[in-house]
């Protein structure tokens, strides 16, 4: 037997009325997933510690502080992704690659050397080109902006 159901009770990015049939299983997997995230809901809001803005113990400025979903920090957060993807997206295509799957991916260099087909020094070589030219890249973009401090090599 089948069941048409809104796509949009159960998933948070539609935000239109789309209907589709499914058997029961599914159904009742996709209620059961819909009554656990709203009794998870419910514990979390029941657990919350609530902080008195009156009590003078400046915990409220603390917790404001150091939010790590607070506007700011999450502005800084994009900006740096965008600058990395930049940098990323300048490097020639390989030493990009590698880059990206030695530090996003994290694959080992001797993983990147056996998938590529290549020796592994040359791997290192690369990375370390392009870390090298990744570094100039934010040196001279920073120039061009004048705030911007580029990451070192670890932090990339």
């Amino acid at each position: 037997m089948s069941i048409k159901i809104n796509l949009r009770d159960f998933y948070p990015w539609y935000t239109w009325d789309e209907f589709v049939v499914v058997s029961d299983e599914v159904a009742t997997e996709l209620l059961v997933d819909k009554r656990y995230e709203k009794s998870h809901k419910q514990r979390v809001r029941r657990n919350k510690a609530f902080y008195s803005l009156d009590a003078g113990d400046g915990i409220e400025t603390a917790s404001i502080m150091f939010n790590a979903n607070a506007p700011e920090s999450i502005c800084l957060a994009l900006e740096r992704t965008c600058r990395l993807c930049q940098a990323l997206n300048s490097l020639p295509g390989e030493q990009g690659r590698r880059i990206e799957a030695h530090y996003i991916y994290g694959l080992s260099k001797a993983e990147i050397a056996r998938k590529s087909g290549v020796n592994e020094k040359n791997v290192r070589q690369s990375i370390k080109r392009g870390l090298r030219n990744m570094k100039k890249y934010f040196s001279e973009s920073s120039k061009r902006v004048g705030r911007i401090n580029p990451p070192d090599e670890a932090g990339v």
